[in-house]
């Protein structure tokens, strides 16, 4: 039996998967990690990627790599997206990491990104018409699923982290903050000429800051099993209410919100915005949480011999 790693170095967190190869193909999840090393962090204007973030994340990915490398009939497929992709000191970083932890990362394309992701939806979720979201650190990915097929996909390089440092999204969020980062996030999304073509349509969600909303409802629901989010629904009006909550309240008060992470506060504001504003541009009623994405994708395209 193969052992599968999958390893997901994005903006806001380092996620692995080990899974299990059976012979006939289908595969089984047998251990998740995840570290929040935030390599995205404090890029600016001149997207290079700063010495604590990397430290940060070449400690996780040692972590990571004690935990698979005994493994046998071992195979590592590691991937990296937006704030890496976007960074001027990219080379430096990628041999580095090849360097000191032997692991050779693959640098997905924006359109790659929500290919992977619209692969990993399909897989597991199974919907026929909807409007794929993704929101990452450093970007967001959209996909528009008509009739279980990929129509059209576009990867943004705006995300929680970056959307939330450039309007000072972080803690209290002042009127003309919020104003300024809404008419220039709107003007973005409306650049999309194919957007409208999922009018209406329910909006399936990945991506951290999105998964937190699903957290906290069901928190509040007092529903067991918060973690278990695939497949979860709330209605447009429900996550409105949610983004209010979250806007009333500084960083130290999100802090405290029961179902988002502590260190997820400070940049859930700029997570959350593409989302509400998507809901009230397409008149979308609902949205399902996919807890499939990139790298259930890519397994998908492994096991069909569609990535190397």
């Amino acid at each position: 039996m193969e052992n599968l790693v999958i390893v997901d170095l994005g903006s806001n967190s380092v996620r692995m998967t080990i899974n299990e190869i059976r012979p006939d193909k289908t595969f089984r999840e047998v251990a998740r990690y995840k570290e929040d090393s935030r390599i995205s962090e404090g890029m600016g204007d001149e997207k290079e990627l700063q010495e604590p973030a990397i430290k940060r994340t070449l400690a996780a990915l040692r972590k990571f790599k004690t935990a698979y490398d005994s493994l046998p009939n071992l195979t590592v497929k590691a991937i990296t997206t937006a704030a890496v992709r976007q960074a001027s000191n990219q080379a430096d970083f990628l041999e580095r990491v090849k360097r000191e932890v032997g692991l050779k990362l693959d640098v997905l394309s924006g359109d790659d990104e929500a290919y992977y992701d619209y692969l990993g939806v399909k897989n597991r979720l199974r919907v026929d018409d909807a409007l794929m979201l993704d929101v990452g650190g450093a970007s967001l990915e959209l996909a528009d699923i008509s009739a279980g097929k990929n129509s059209n996909l576009i990867s943004i390089p705006l995300g929680a982290v970056n959307l939330s440092e450039q309007f000072n999204l972080g803690d209290q969020v002042n009127a003309a903050d919020f104003f300024n980062a809404t008419i220039f996030l709107r003007k973005r999304l409306r650049d999309i000429w194919w957007l409208h073509e999922a009018q209406t349509k329910p909006l399936v969600l990945l991506g951290g800051a999105n998964r937190s909303l699903a957290r906290m409802s069901r928190r509040q629901q007092q529903i067991l099993h918060v973690e278990q989010i695939h497949g979860y629904q709330l209605t447009a009006t429900e996550v409105f209410r949610l983004f209010s909550l979250l806007l009333r309240k500084n960083c130290a008060q999100r802090q405290q919100i029961s179902g988002l992470e502590p260190d997820r506060a400070d940049i859930i504001i700029g997570g959350i915005m593409p989302l509400v504003l998507l809901l009230q541009m397409l008149d979308s009623d609902r949205v399902i949480f996919s807890e499939s994405g990139v790298r259930e994708g890519i397994i998908h395209a492994y096991l069909n011999h569609d990535y190397n």
